[in-house]
This record gives structure tokens, C-alpha cells and sequence, in this order.
């Protein structure tokens, strides 16, 4: 029999299990709120692209900025974002982002023309880039002691942002046909809100980090010119012509601010660029991983919104439901990601994730987007593409956390973030440029030509996914 001393001792016990559950649920559900509008904002504005043209009077290439300013101003400050987070601390910086992105998702909402519309894009951009680095550092604080628990809150926080990713279009629909296409920025105000006040009520404040790096404006600036030129030349080398002199100065500029960034980040102290984290293969792998899926998903997304309104005639509200079955699919693939991580490691479900999302991408190629299909043609391939982009996700970024310290897992979320956020505007300026302004029939052909890319891309995606350790999550 258990004596009252014995009984008192451990009574208390699982009452703090369950207080330190319920902690880690609600820093989840705080860190969620920022992956939502971050990844909303990615997709939402697509299926109003064509609206948003018509009412300012932009042409294709304008509204590929619209995307891609958003894509770059969130690409070229994430490592800056890690490094200040690492340096001042992550509620610190989570929680002005949360007042960036609300005021210029304000600033978005009342645009008075294309080019305001793109400049405050790039700002929400910015305020992008200060949440999502330090939303994973919250994450990774707070289930320090479990890695196995980790996995399973990277899972959730993946879902929350894939599931965003996926509702985009449908959200973006809906609004577009009751209040225009200022709603769909302005809806970011109330989530910023209710993100911001959950924050300061759940999150305990995070010190900054005895490693953390001092700020490095050189390489960022190198780094907006670079990634600047090399965006701006692919989007306008189609209606300029490769000949072009911008389009020249463009990947010009692209090349020397490249070069000139690396040897700047070899020599300089505290590089906004740990050069050193891409000596292990499993981070170069998954870093290479997560390029090749942004750049398949979001050109693919960015060309078919306009297949769907220009070629298949589909109402705004119509394309916006017509990518529902992606949301269910990354709700079930992102949890069953936290299951088989905790199962079989890492490299699995980046392998198949990858097979899965080549298959969808090529059967959606060869006869989604077939002369005379229907939306049931196209069903099986926006099934199958979400399914192995959730699965294979949170298995490439739980590989990212687990290849460095903690104290450096801001730093290293936001290189993985910067490289996927590059290779998403870079795929919306390359798959974007095979549909510019083009006739239906030359739409359509550039459509399949932008899927057969993403198939082999996911392939060539799925073999580094083998080379990424893995059982590294058991403890």
C-alpha cells in the first residue's frame, strides 16, 4: 500500500504532464496562426489575378509580380529573420511580424494601382519573413525535451500551413464573388490579431541565443539584388525577348550580386548564410528538396488559376472550389507525416512523398488538362499532388531542426524557408512566362509543359530524398 507521503509525491505528477501538453498545444495553435496568412498570401491571390488585372490594368507579367514580390520580400529577409530572432529573441521578432504583415495587408487592401499593390506586397513579404523562422524556434523550445513530440508539433504547424496553402484558391474564390479582390488581403487583419494577443498570452519569452550573429547588411543587400535581378529577368525575358537589354542587366546583375554574396559570406565574421550547415549532406539534401517542391507547386498553381479562368471559362468562385480537394488531402498526408516519422525516420516519406506528388503532377499533365477534360479528369492529380507534398514536407523540415543545435534552429529554418521561398518565385517567373498573354491553345500546351516539369522535378526531388539520414528523429 502507498503510503500519504509516497501518495502526495506523486499525485501532482500527472497534473504536470498535463499542464506541459496543454502548453505545447497552445504554442502550436499560437505559431499555426503565422503559418496560416504566411502561406495563405501565397495562394489567395492567384485565382484574382485575372480580376485584379482587369481593374488596374495590369498585363500577365505585372500580376507575375504580384506574386513574386510577396515570394521575394519574404525569400531575401529570412535570413536576416533567423539571425535577429537568434539575436533579440523569437517572441520578440514573432510578434512584430505579426503588426508588419497586418499593416501592409491594410496597405494591399487599398492599392490604388499595380505598382503600390506589388511594393506593399513585398512588405507583407518582409513581415512574412519575420514569422516563420521564429514561429519554428517557438516550436522547437517548447519540445526540446521530446523530439518525438517535436515531430508531431512540426507536423500539426505544417498542416495549419498546408492546409492554408491548399484553402488559398477556395478562400480567395469565395471572396472574389461576394466583396473583390481588396477582401482578400484585408481578411489577414483579424488572424494577425487574434495570432499576436494568443502570443502574448501562451508563448514565454525566449532569450536570445548565446551564439547569436550580428546583423549583416552587406550580404543582405547582395542578396535582394541577386535574387531581384534573377526574378525580374525570367519574368520580363518573355515579353521582352532574351535580347533585351534589361533582361541582359537583369541576369547579369543576378550573376555578379550572386558571386559577390557567397565570398561575402566566406569572409565576413557572421555570415547571414552558415555556409558551414550545408557540409552535411542530409541538410544540403533537404534544402535541395525543399526548392524543388516550391518551384513545381507554385508555378503549377500560378498557371493553372489562369488555365481555369481563360481556357476552361471557369467563374472566379468556380476556380477557387475547384482546388477544395487539395485541403482535405494535406490535412490527412501532413498528420499521417508526424505518424510515419515517428515510425520509420525521415527519408521515407520524403522518397515517397515525392513519388506521390511526381504522379500527381503527371497524370494531371497527360489528362487533366486534355482537350475537352472535365474537373473529374482533373481530380485524381490534385489528390495525389497535395498528398505527397504533406507528406514529405514535415518530414524535410523536422531534417533541417535535427541537422544543427537548437540554439541555431532559427537561423537554419529560415536557410531552408529563403531556398523554398527562391525557388517558388523563380517557378511562378518560369511556368508563369509559358502562359503570358498567350491564346488559349498556346495556354494550354504551355500548362502541360509546366507539369511535365514538375513531374520530373518531384522524381529528381524523391531521389534526394534517399540521401537524407534516416532515423534521424529516434531518441
Amino acid at each position: 500500500m502507498t503510503s500519504p507521503q509516497a501518495a502526495t509525491a506523486l499525485e501532482p505528477m500527472p497534473a504536470v504532464a498535463n499542464e506541459t501538453t496543454a502548453a505545447v498545444g497552445w504554442t502550436v495553435a499560437a505559431s499555426s496562426f503565422a503559418f496560416i496568412i504566411v502561406q495563405l498570401d501565397v495562394t489567395i491571390v492567384n485565382v484574382a489575378l485575372p480580376q485584379i488585372g482587369a481593374d488596374l490594368g495590369a498585363r500577365v507579367s505585372a500580376l507575375q509580380w504580384v506574386v513574386d514580390a510577396y515570394t521575394l520580400g519574404f525569400a531575401v529577409f529570412l535570413l536576416s529573420a533567423g539571425a535577429l530572432g537568434d539575436k533579440f529573441g523569437s517572441k520578440r521578432l514573432f510578434l512584430a511580424g505579426f503588426l508588419l504583415f497586418a499593416l501592409a495587408s491594410m496597405a494591399c487592401g487599398l492599392a490604388p494601382n499595380a505598382g503600390f499593390l506589388n511594393l506593399a506586397r513585398a512588405v507583407q513579404g518582409i513581415g512574412a519573413a519575420l514569422l516563420v523562422p521564429s514561429s519554428l524556434a517557438i516550436l522547437n523550445r517548447a519540445c526540446a525535451h521530446d523530439k518525438k513530440l517535436l515531430a508531431k508539433a512540426i507536423g500539426l504547424w505544417t498542416a495549419a500551413g498546408g492546409v492554408s496553402i491548399a484553402a488559398g484558391p477556395v478562400i480567395g474564390g469565395l471572396l472574389l464573388a461576394t466583396a473583390g479582390w481588396r477582401s482578400i488581403f484585408l481578411v489577414n487583419l483579424p488572424i494577425c490579431a487574434l495570432g499576436f494577443l494568443l502570443t502574448l498570452r501562451v508563448v514565454p519569452a525566449i532569450a536570445a541565443s548565446a551564439h547569436a550573429r550580428s546583423f549583416d547588411p552587406l550580404g543582405q543587400l547582395l542578396a535582394v539584388i541577386a535574387l531581384t535581378g534573377l526574378v525580374g529577368a525570367v519574368i520580363e525575358f518573355h515579353p521582352l525577348g532574351m535580347q533585351h537589354p534589361l533582361v541582359i542587366v537583369g541576369f547579369c546583375v543576378a550573376l555578379v550580386a550572386g558571386a559577390a554574396f557567397i565570398m561575402v559570406e566566406r569572409k565576413v565574421l557572421h555570415p547571414m548564410l552558415p555556409l558551414n550547415f550545408f557540409h552535411q549532406t542530409s541538410f544540403t539534401a533537404a534544402v535541395l528538396f525543399g526548392v524543388l517542391v516550391n518551384f513545381s507547386y507554385y508555378g503549377v498553381i500560378f498557371v493553372i488559376s489562369f488555365y481555369l479562368q481563360k481556357v476552361q471559362n471557369y467563374s472566379v468562385l468556380q476556380a477557387g472550389l475547384a482546388f477544395l480537394p487539395l485541403t482535405g488531402t494535406f490535412i490527412f498526408s501532413n498528420l499521417a507525416s508526424g505518424w510515419l516519422i515517428g515510425k520509420a525516420g525521415i527519408r521515407l516519406p520524403m522518397v515517397l512523398g515525392g513519388l506521390i506528388g511526381a504522379s500527381g503532377y503527371g497524370l494531371l499533365g497527360s489528362v487533366g488538362v486534355a482537350e475537352h477534360a472535365s474537373f473529374l479528369h482533373m481530380l485524381p492529380g490534385f489528390v495525389l499532388i497535395p498528398a505527397g507534398m504533406g507528406l514529405a514536407v514535415p518530414a524535410m523540415t523536422t531534417s533541417i531542426l535535427s541537422s544543427v543545435e537548437k540554439s541555431r534552429a532559427g537561423t537554419a529554418s529560415a536557410v531552408l524557408n529563403t531556398a523554398r521561398q527562391v525557388g517558388g518565385a523563380v517557378g511562378v517567373a518560369v511556368f508563369g512566362a509559358l502562359v503570358s498573354d498567350g491564346a488559349a491553345g498556346d495556354m494550354s500546351s504551355g500548362v502541360r509543359i509546366a507539369l511535365a516539369t514538375a513531374t520530373v522535378l518531384l522524381l529528381i526531388a524523391a531521389g534526394l530524398g534517399y540521401l537524407v539520414k534516416p532515423k534521424a528523429m529516434a531518441n
